[in-house]
C-alpha cells in the first residue's frame, strides 16, 4: 500500500521539525500489518531563511529519505493541489491520500464555497489517475487568527461543513473517502509553536487523527500510540 501525504505548511514542516509525517511513519512501522511505502514528488522541509522548500534538516536525521516523500507546500492549499494531484497520484501509484488542507486557502486565496469546489476537483483528478484511490481528509483546525477574526472563523466552520458534505456525496465503495475527526484535545496554545503550526505534541495529535480514522473505518494499522520521542 502506497501512502501520499498532501498538505500545506502544517504538513511540509520547517527546518528542524519532526513533522506529523514523521510521526505517521513511526506509527505505520509499529502497526501496519503488511508492506507499505510512503510516496510523493517532494522530500524537503521549508527553510524560513531561504523562503523556499530546500531544507533536509529534519529533527531526526535518521528519518530515512524514502519515508520523507510528500506532496506538501508552504503556502499551498486546495487551490494549488487540485491541478497537480492527478499527476502525483499517477506517478507515485498512490493508493491512500492523507490530506490536510484548507486553512491557507481560507486565509489568503478563496472563500469557503470556492475552496469546497477545489476540494471536489481535487478528488475528481485523483480518481482519474487511480479510480480506486482512498483518501482521508482532515477538517480545518482553527488557528490563532480565528480568535480575533470572526469572519475568518465563520468561513473555517462553513468550509468544514462543506467538506463533510463533499465526503458524504463523493464517497464510494470503489474509492472510499473518510472525514477524520479533529483532535478533541488540540490546543493551539500548547500544541503549536505559533498558533498555527504543530509542535511535537501537535504532530502526534495530527498523526493520530489520520491513524485512528484508518484503523476504525478500514482496519488499516492499529490505534495510534505515540512513540516516546
Amino acid at each position: 500500500m502506497r501512502f501520499l501525504f498532501v498538505g500545506d505548511s502544517m504538513t511540509i514542516g520547517r527546518a528542524g521539525d519532526y513533522t506529523w509525517r514523521y510521526r505517521m511513519w513511526q506509527h505505520l512501522n509499529r502497526s501496519f500489518g503488511g508492506p507499505y511505502k510512503i510516496v510523493g514528488p517532494r522530500t524537503e522541509l521549508y527553510d524560513t531563511g531561504a523562503d523556499a522548500a530546500v531544507s533536509t534538516a529534519y529533527a531526526d536525521p535518521d528519518f530515512p529519505a524514502h519515508a520523507r516523500r510528500h506532496l506538501a507546500g508552504w503556502g499551498e492549499g486546495w487551490l494549488h493541489m487540485a491541478p497537480v494531484i492527478g499527476e502525483a497520484v499517477a506517478a507515485a501509484k498512490a493508493d491512500v491520500l492523507l490530506v490536510s488542507l484548507g486553512l491557507i486557502d481560507l486565509g489568503f486565496y478563496t472563500n469557503s464555497s470556492q475552496t469546497a469546489r477545489n476540494t471536489r476537483e481535487f478528488i475528481t483528478a485523483a480518481r482519474a489517475a487511480n479510480p480506486h484511490v482512498r483518501a482521508v481528509l482532515l477538517p480545518v483546525i482553527r488557528n490563532a487568527r480565528a480568535l480575533s477574526d470572526a469572519p475568518f472563523a465563520t468561513e473555517c466552520d462553513r468550509f468544514n461543513e462543506l467538506l463533510a458534505k463533499a465526503v458524504a456525496d463523493l464517497d464510494s465503495p470503489s474509492s472510499p473517502l473518510l472525514l477524520a475527526s479533529p483532535p478533541e484535545s488540540y490546543d493551539i496554545h500548547t500544541d503549536t509553536y505559533d498558533g498555527t503550526h504543530p509542535g511535537p505534541s501537535g504532530e502526534h495529535k495530527l498523526a493520530a487523527a489520520f491513524a485512528d480514522a484508518m484503523h476504525q473505518a478500514w482496519d488499516l494499522g492499529g490505534p495510534y500510540e505515540p512513540a516516546l520521542r
